[in-house]
């Protein structure tokens, strides 16, 4: 029997899932700070894309306006994957999984502010919905690591401002020159912060490094994986695979992410050992509510596919 376009859609986004569930398994992998981790990951990314034609030409069509705007969100951009992997440093890939999971939920609540529109009573609902989760997860993990649940819902809220000024500009620009730029201008952005960041007092061991010393070996395989394999590659299959599929069949696969994380976590990197029954009970109702929140919202058509490349948590939902 033939394969239809849906059902590859459908197995190319839940690949694409993975591969991006990979991203919390390799911030914990990668020895280097998060600083330098983030600063190289964009870097590889900017230069892979500096080498598509169709990335120039985007560039050379898009205003200057348009093109200081999304650089502007380069910059949240760059701090969101700061504060992600600086949280998986300080705690580990599944406590920053799990706070990255609330970008949804805050995001329902953050884009109505940014937007100036009515704040929906499902959406508040929501919100109310996942804080016993957020609790139990905080109560739930060593008090060692409780500075890195903070820094991960700081990152969760840095999703949600930049995914939905993304949203309002998705229209005006090839989504292959907006990820140069966003990058590009975050890795120019955490290159002028670093002295910043190495003040920071209680997260400077985990957040901040020297960006000019080489890798090891095992680090770089590693960067380049995060960077080619589960950056550039599942943002190319899910350009495809959103043209055939519904966002509502795309918002319940891609919310599966941090679940992948999470077990990916336990099956490789046993974290499931520093972890408490009461911490995987507030996951599973932050994620039960995350999970909701697609079917509750109205179908329509994907149109953001470009938030798909910079950001650890993917929101589709209106």
């Amino acid at each position: 029997m033939p394969m239809t376009d849906s059902r590859r859609a459908f197995l190319q986004i839940h690949f694409c899932v993975l591969l991006w569930g990979f991203t919390a398994i390799l911030g914990k992998l990668i020895t280097l700070p998060a600083l330098p981790l983030v600063w190289m990951r964009m870097l590889i990314v900017v230069a892979a894309l500096a080498l598509v034609p169709r990335v120039w030409r985007g560039l050379r069509a898009m205003p200057s306006r348009l093109r200081w705007s999304y650089a502007g969100i380069g910059v949240l951009v760059a701090l969101h994957w700061l504060t992600f992997y600086g949280s998986i440093k300080l705690s580990n890939a599944s406590v920053g999984a799990t706070c990255i999971a609330l970008a949804a939920v805050m995001t329902a609540i953050v884009e109505p502010w940014l937007t100036r529109t009515r704040l929906s009573i499902r959406d508040v609902a929501l919100g109310i919905a996942v804080l016993p989760g957020v609790a139990l997860v905080v109560g739930g993990v060593p008090e060692g690591m409780r500075l890195g649940v903070a820094v991960g819902v700081l990152s969760a809220f840095l999703v949600a401002i930049f995914g939905s000024l993304n949203k309002h500009l998705v229209e005006h620009g090839d989504p292959l020159t907006v990820t140069a730029i966003e990058l590009g201008a975050g890795a120019i952005a955490l290159t002028a912060l670093a002295p910043l960041v190495a003040l920071l007092p209680g997260v400077s061991g985990a957040l901040s490094g020297d960006l000019l010393v080489l890798p090891g070996a095992r680090d770089t395989v590693y960067l380049l994986t995060l960077a080619i394999a589960c950056t550039l590659l599942p943002f190319a299959l899910s350009l495809v695979a959103l043209r055939h599929m519904s966002a509502f069949a795309a918002q319940l696969a891609i919310n599966l992410e941090p679940i992948y994380a999470i077990v990916l976590a336990i099956v490789l990197l046993g974290e499931q050992r520093e972890l408490t029954p009461q911490f995987y009970a507030g996951v599973a109702l932050i994620l039960g509510a995350v999970l909701l929140h697609p079917l509750l919202a109205r179908p329509r058509a994907v149109t953001q596919p470009e938030a798909l490349a910079t950001a650890e948590a993917k929101d589709l939902t209106p």
